[in-house]
């Protein structure tokens, strides 16, 4: 349970008239996740627990995370020690294995054809992607391979120790980790009071005032197959959670070549096709001269 003695620390907010944290609240978490069994640290945001953990700090964003409570950001159980306690708080609690990632099922270890898996993925411990399934190769015999498909973490309890630092009322702090969950980094974003003329039900025009969210698009962000295919659903999550009444998302029109070195962070994949995207473009103009 939280420590419910615990000193409470300066917020930039507080949920309720007591101060206690409630569900749709932003907060600011420490936390770090291990496995019960033998320890092993599984997410953090303790920058010395990870390197004790030999995990990279400089690949990962190693920090307090904003979140959302009984947001689906945390496992339930964690999100249920959230609610009613008081920032500052800090706690620990053990998530059974059919709370955190499931429990271990045989039946998801599979023999599948080799041929389908990729050459360069052919080994034991192999991650690997097989008729839409995630997997991990457990042996290759001639032309058959034990794909296991159960989580990496099934049937492990986890050990959950958190403490709240504070509420999080700042708009673009919350927007921010909102976006944060469908884009891998987050663009520049802002708030300001617009002026804008609207058309009333009645035919009449009239000058209203409107919260808006800026965020300035990075190549990165308008190549995200989760933000183009749901744009507007995130858009709408935002709008309701923080507050503001509309998100204008500015796009920035660089040349071909800056294009390309934004796009050095994306994956060889991704990159390959805008590639292949300009190419086409550029081939008729080409034999038009």
């Amino acid at each position: 349970m939280a420590d419910e003695d615990a000193q409470e620390t300066e917020t930039t907010g507080s949920a309720g008239d007591d101060g206690s944290i409630a569900a749709d609240d932003f907060i600011r978490l420490a936390y770090t996740m291990r496995t019960a069994e033998d320890g092993r640290v599984v997410d953090t945001t303790d920058v010395e627990v990870a390197e004790d953990a030999e995990i990279d700090v400089e690949e990962f964003d190693i920090e307090p995370r904003v979140i959302i409570v009984d947001g689906g950001y945390v496992f339930e159980a964690v999100e249920q020690e959230l609610i009613g306690a008081a920032p500052g708080a800090t706690g620990e609690i053990t998530i059974p294995a059919e709370d955190a990632f499931g429990t271990y099922e045989e039946g998801q270890v599979r023999t599948v054809s080799a041929s389908k898996i990729e050459e360069d993925d052919r080994f034991p411990g192999a991650q690997v992607q097989i008729d839409g399934q995630q997997g991990r190769v457990i042996t290759i015999i001639g032309g058959r391979a034990r794909i296991d498909f159960n989580h990496p973490l099934a049937g492990e309890d986890m050990e959950y120790s958190y403490e709240v630092l504070e509420v999080v009322n700042d708009p673009v702090e919350q927007a921010a980790s909102m976006l944060s969950l469908y884009v891998q980094a987050v663009p520049d974003m802002w708030v300001d009071t617009d002026i804008v003329t609207e058309t009333s039900e009645d035919g009449d025009e009239e000058e209203v005032e409107k919260e808006s969210l800026y965020i300035e698009a990075t190549p990165q962000m308008t190549l995200n197959q989760q933000w183009l295919f749901s744009k507007h659903q995130i858009a709408d999550d935002i709008i309701s959670r923080i507050g503001v009444d509309r998100i204008v998302v500015q796009e920035v029109i660089q040349g071909y070549a800056d294009l390309m070195g934004d796009l050095s962070d994306l994956d060889m994949e991704g990159a390959a096709e805008v590639e292949e995207m300009a190419a086409e473009l550029d081939g008729p103009a080409a034999e038009a001269e």
